[in-house]
């Protein structure tokens, strides 16, 4: 069968943004005042960054234009086509973080950008946010560069870069950008407009929160009586000494998630790098204000000859409810960009978009997700919002759900059974991650009626045919590094998923997601995974490999070796011998893998496991397997030799 092309017969071209000077003309625009320059194609939907900043400054009556995915390796024509902004420039790498969607966990290219039509690579460059921001810097040296998106959110501040497995200075001092809008950029970018509009200079935003700048060391701070200041140690010193960037993590996280945050404060060269504190938690009206706005909800129609954008597809019929997650699993970038503090949509938003969802030209009828970073988070927050302004964790449900957390799912079942009141929707999918702990009875103690019967909707109508869940490992050690629950917790929540299926004739089985050689995962922790997993009649196929990434507590274990919150060492597996051997266990039902699997259990002295795995009943070598056990001990033994004498420099 053909492929169908999606048409924007329903739209004109200047229902977009203009991408082209022709466009900018049709608008009898002679001149702009913001110019977006992004990594990814502009697709006009509320999912896609570009497209959300670009249609705020669009509500704050500015002139504004994008210029997706340019060109930098030929004359820069595609920097210079818009000619020069009359405010300052936005520079964004896309919804990813470049190097993320370049390379895998093995750093190998990919061979596709799901961001680019027709997902063809190479039309972004690595490091974009470094590479645009420099040729602008170079071609219009006086105009203001303003940089956000996950990629400068996660970089912030001194980080590790595991592509060049180095440390790198706050990505303001890398691409020179004048300012840096971390997070949700919606609340900070209004108030710089609105004081550029009342004639105040660039230059002088120095104490707008969520913001950060590099300011002059041998000048005074700039002055906000309201906000305390906290300093880490600078880049330099961390340059030298691990424990001292390892600490300074923990002060960064901390700091990220709280609601009443100090201003963050480090040594960069000749200068201070400036985090402003972030703005409180988006409130449903200002929230509600951003997802309103007038999407076209597709791609840009000069696209249509080059095929879809797989990115789109894949979110093109679905609803965000909420953002933020107060998980704080240690390997998610999540609560560092949006923050652990739930952000919820109002019902009446969530509705019309569904509505306008239906009215697309191809829609038909099914919704592919109703969900959120967690999809069931929505509408969750503290009982006394006082205790949560107090608060420093960094999670509201690990290593227990908070008894100030209101894990009531009521609001949300609520919703599910509206949307399957809509007569133009046959069905409406929940297409993301749930947190399983928060409707498993044995972790979410204080849980209420809601829970039971979001389960009783969620598994009847809102599965589209698996439910995918991430317990992530089965190891406890693993587990309590990785900030998620026992386990044996998601015995209890699949028991309890089964016994509903099974009550109204339903086949829908789990997939669950698993990750190896996350710090704190050993080699024989990946063997009882796989052992585990079996008796569960699990073949894995969500794994992956972890991929360390700049601002979580996993990479910062996987760098130094220490725990931020601690300072005590941690195992990670840094070699890709010692990856490659913990991800081999993922696959121990292919027959290929099954010698090797038997000769690294041998050496463990995991005869049990062989026999599980293998599927063998044999006579093994008891020399070999008591050898074994002795060198299992003898390694554990020399790794607390090697930890107790090591010094990290």
């Amino acid at each position: 069968m053909q492929e169908k092309k999606h048409t924007t017969s329903e739209h004109s071209p200047s229902d977009w943004l203009p991408i082209t000077r022709k466009e900018v003309e049709a608008k009898g625009w002679e001149a702009l005042d913001v110019i977006i320059i992004s990594g990814d194609a502009y697709v006009d939907h509320p999912a896609f960054g570009s497209a959300v900043i670009g249609r705020i400054l669009e509500s704050e009556g500015l002139r504004v234009a994008i210029v997706p995915q340019p060109n930098w390796k030929d004359d820069l024509r595609d920097f210079k086509k818009m000619g020069t902004p009359r405010l300052f420039f936005g520079v964004t790498s896309g919804c990813m973080d470049s190097m993320i969607n370049h390379y895998t966990a093995s750093k190998r290219r990919r061979s596709t950008d799901a961001y680019t039509p027709g997902g063809e690579a190479g039309f972004r460059p690595d490091y974009a946010t470094i590479v645009y921001t420099k040729i602008l810097k170079k071609l219009y040296p006086e105009i203001p560069v303003l940089i956000g998106g996950i990629e400068a959110s996660l970089r912030r501040v001194t980080h590790y870069d595991y592509w060049e497995d180095k440390l790198f200075p706050s990505i303001l001092e890398l691409s020179g950008a004048d300012m840096l809008v971390y997070g949700m950029g919606e609340p900070p970018l209004r108030e710089i407009i609105r004081l550029l509009n009342k004639g105040v200079p660039f230059a002088s935003l120095k104490t707008i929160p969520q913001t950060a700048i590099l300011h002059p060391r041998d000048e005074p701070l700039p002055v906000n009586k309201s906000w305390e200041d906290v300093t880490l140690f600078s880049h330099a010193r961390c340059m030298r000494n691990k424990t001292s960037f390892a600490a300074n993590f923990k002060i960064i996280e901390q700091e990220s998630n709280k609601v009443k945050a100090r201003r963050i404060i480090q040594g960069v060269g000749d200068h201070h790098l400036i985090v402003n504190p972030p703005y409180p938690p988006m409130v449903e009206k200002q929230i509600d204000a951003s997802f309103d706005l007038p999407y076209t909800r597709k791609p840009h129609p000069k696209y249509d000859k080059r095929g879809s954008v797989p990115a789109y597809e894949m979110i093109r019929f679905s609803i965000n409810m909420h953002r933020g997650c107060f998980g704080g699993c240690s390997f998610c970038t999540i609560s560092a960009h949006q923050g652990k503090f739930i952000a919820s949509r109002s019902e009446e938003s969530i509705l019309k978009e569904v509505e306008k969802v239906t009215q697309m030209d191809d829609f038909k009828g099914y919704i592919s997700d109703l969900g959120g970073p967690s999809a069931n988070m929505y509408g969750m927050k503290g009982k006394v919002q006082s205790i949560c302004d107090r608060c420093v964790s960094p999670s509201c449900i690990h290593p227990v759900v908070c008894s100030n957390l209101d894990t009531s799912h009521k609001a949300m079942t609520q919703i599910y059974k509206k949307v399957d009141a809509n007569p133009k929707v046959k069905k409406a999918f929940v297409g993301s991650g749930i947190r399983y702990d928060l409707l498993a009875d044995s972790y979410n103690k204080d849980a209420d009626e809601s829970v039971d019967e979001y389960m009783e909707q969620l598994v009847t109508r809102h599965v589209c045919g698996r439910l995918k869940v991430a317990p992530e490992h089965t190891s406890d050690n693993t587990l309590k590094v990785m900030r998620k629950p026992s386990f044996k917790h998601f015995h209890n929540f699949k028991e309890k998923y089964d016994r509903i299926n099974k009550k109204h004739g339903l086949n829908q089985p789990l997939i669950p997601y698993f990750i190896s050689s996350h710090p704190g995962s050993e080699m024989e922790d990946m063997a009882n995974l796989a052992a585990e997993t079996k008796d569960l009649g699990f073949r894995l196929e969500q794994v992956q490999d972890f991929t360390p990434t700049p601002m979580t507590v996993a990479t910062i274990i996987y760098y130094t070796g220490l725990h931020p919150y601690t300072l005590k060492p941690v195992y990670a597996a840094r070699s890709k011998k010692e990856k490659k051997n913990q991800h081999l266990f993922f696959f121990w039902y292919k027959r290929e893998n099954q010698d090797m699997i038997r000769e690294k259990l041998q050496k463990l002295g995991r005869a049990d496991l062989i026999e599980k795995l293998v599927g063998e009943k044999k006579r093994f070598n008891k020399q070999e397997l008591l050898k074994g056990k002795r060198r299992k001990a003898a390694t554990q033994q020399n790794k607390k030799r090697k930890f107790s004498k090591k010094k990290f420099k």
